[in-house]
């Protein structure tokens, strides 16, 4: 597949990249992507999620009624769950909820998640470029002049660049990583993913294998 690279003004210089068939052309595994996704989502969540049990409610531990002849259920504790302020019957306690996928499935997944992108056309290749200081101003005419200002867009850069990640940290809708850090969630949480044309040789060693 060729795309026409374009320069930070979103014209075209004259120039294609050919992108693998074999990372943008494959057939895409919806699977794959879910259980990576699931897996990225799953990772970030804390897990310090706790209430009190019974055992851990302050109030007193003797038998409430007697145990027959009141017609009603037997109890007891007023600490037990039936009761307002009793201790909660079942409820959540701390856990990690992170989950292992093999390096072959997370490959596939994001082979299968750049795909997708190629084939509804969100792809943009711009020629590499950098910026002399952190300005964000510079960086919102770049996603002007590529259409993507009304858009959630992903830039990946092939090497760490610092003045282009500064100017594009405060906003909301542009996140910019570097090849290295490519991940399925952040393919699919993005309208248009933008690589740089120095990316392009790092990602087709990595998702190649």
């Amino acid at each position: 597949m060729k795309v026409a690279v374009v320069d930070i003004k979103g014209k075209e210089i004259g120039r294609e990249a050919n992108l693998s068939d074999a990372i943008f052309g494959i057939e895409p595994n919806d699977h794959a992507i879910y259980l990576d996704v699931k897996q990225h989502l799953a990772n970030k969540r804390q897990g310090t999620h706790k209430s009190k049990e019974r055992a851990e409610i302050a109030g007193s531990t003797r038998k409430i009624k007697k145990q027959k002849g009141t017609g009603t259920a037997r109890a007891g504790s007023i600490k037990s769950g039936v009761f307002k302020g009793g201790g909660r019957m079942f409820g959540p306690r701390p856990r990690n909820y992170s989950f292992k996928l093999n390096k072959g499935l997370k490959r596939l997944a994001r082979r299968s998640a750049l795909t997708l992108k190629a084939n509804d056309k969100a792809i943009i290749i711009v020629e590499d470029f950098k910026f002399e200081t952190p300005k964000t101003k510079d960086f919102i005419d770049v996603v002007k002049a590529l259409g993507l200002d009304n858009k959630k867009s992903l830039f990946v850069l092939g090497e760490s660049n610092n003045n282009v990640y500064l100017s594009s940290r405060n906003l909301k809708t542009s996140e910019v990583i570097t090849s290295s850090e490519l991940s399925t969630y952040k393919i699919m949480n993005a309208h248009n993913v933008v690589f740089l044309e120095g990316s392009l040789e790092e990602i087709e060693q990595t998702l190649s294998k």
